[in-house]
């Protein structure tokens, strides 16, 4: 028996609503940073509507590619798109979700939460300036650890990836060198080290490369069950990455005053907030080129904003405050048909 009609709420797209039960499958591509959440928001949300929302975690660059190819319903981003860019190909963006982009490493003896790291050291190592674990810059934050003599083995990106575009952000922010040697982007010319595909690629090497330090999302990190360094922040503590202190950059961040949600928050100040805390956008053309699946698409969004909370807190990320879903909402009504 087929249920009631979904009803979508703060968007007004004229067609017909899909109904629990009979609605068109839904499909998007891109972050791997929201991969473990959008998972567990599919298997719930068709568990309630039997819909089924098929997310294929390729990097925010290959979202955004294959949402602008029409390949998905929607693409999603960890690198917000200016609106300039959003206008010339026809697209509106809004968040999602928060979370945090932490460095990891291998190094025997050394347990998660104990090395230390400062903005301006993780850009010198990534930089392949710090060739050595017990480089005086980096055991001077550590005197209490037996660092290795060896060499520094890096891990970063292969694909165009949101989580390198935040990372590579905050280190341009820290670090004039870095900044101007290197710069931001979904893709780098990396100075040094090799290379994972995805979240997933960077922590396998990680955890196999004796010696070496890469950057995942936190929940990666969990899942890989693997070291996590300490990063000072804008006040000078060293915060440990967890809800609790992505939560803290995120009440920095101003939405209202955003266009199109373009807004980056890393090294956010707040005494507790953690430096590369970082977003996840999600991509839809303004005009639907197929409005039943537009409107499930919205209706899964709209589920996953306002019920979705519980799955977001349990794997770490920080659920959007109510303030920033209403916006979101007006935004639908004004910038999709």
């Amino acid at each position: 028996m087929r249920g009631p009609a979904i009803a979508i709420v703060g968007i007004g797209l004229s067609v017909a609503a899909p109904v629990w039960g009979g609605g068109p499958e839904v499909t998007g591509a891109g972050s791997t940073f929201v991969d473990p959440l959008m998972a567990r928001w599919a298997g719930a949300y068709r568990e309630k509507t039997g819909i089924a929302v098929k997310y294929d975690s390729v990097g925010s660059g290959m979202g955004i590619t294959q949402i602008k190819a029409g390949k998905v319903d929607f693409g999603a981003s960890d690198m917000p798109m200016k609106s300039d860019d959003l206008g010339t190909v026809g697209f509106g963006q809004f968040p999602i979700v928060i979370g945090g982009v932490v460095p990891v490493v291998n190094l025997e003896g050394v347990t998660s939460g104990q090395i230390r790291f400062t903005g301006p050291v993780l850009a010198d190592i990534f930089l392949g300036k710090l060739k050595k674990w017990s480089d005086p810059a980096i055991q001077g934050l550590n005197p209490d650890l037996k660092l290795p003599d060896g060499p520094i083995t890096i891990v970063h990106r292969l694909d165009s990836s949101g989580t390198t575009f935040n990372w590579a952000n905050y280190l341009s922010k820290v670090s004039a060198e870095w900044r101007d040697k290197v710069g931001e982007g979904a893709s780098l010319d990396w100075p040094a080290g090799v290379a994972g595909k995805g979240n997933e690629g960077v922590a396998t090497f990680v955890n196999r490369l004796k010696r070496s330090i890469g950057y995942v999302e936190y929940t990666y990190a969990l899942k890989y069950k693997m070291i996590v360094g300490l990063i000072q922040n804008s006040a000078g503590r060293f915060v440990k990455p967890d809800a609790s202190s992505f939560q803290a950059a995120a009440e920095s961040a101003d939405w209202a005053n955003t266009k199109d949600f373009y807004l980056v928050m890393t090294n956010a100040g707040g005494e507790n907030a953690y430096p590369v805390t970082a977003t996840t956008f999600i991509l839809m053309h303004r005009k639907s080129r197929d409005g039943e699946r537009a409107y499930a698409a919205f209706d899964f969004f709209r589920w996953a904003l306002t019920e979705g909370s519980a799955q977001a807190k349990e794997l770490d990320y920080v659920p959007l405050p109510g303030s920033l879903v209403e916006q979101i909402g007006a935004y639908w009504k004004t910038n999709f048909q």
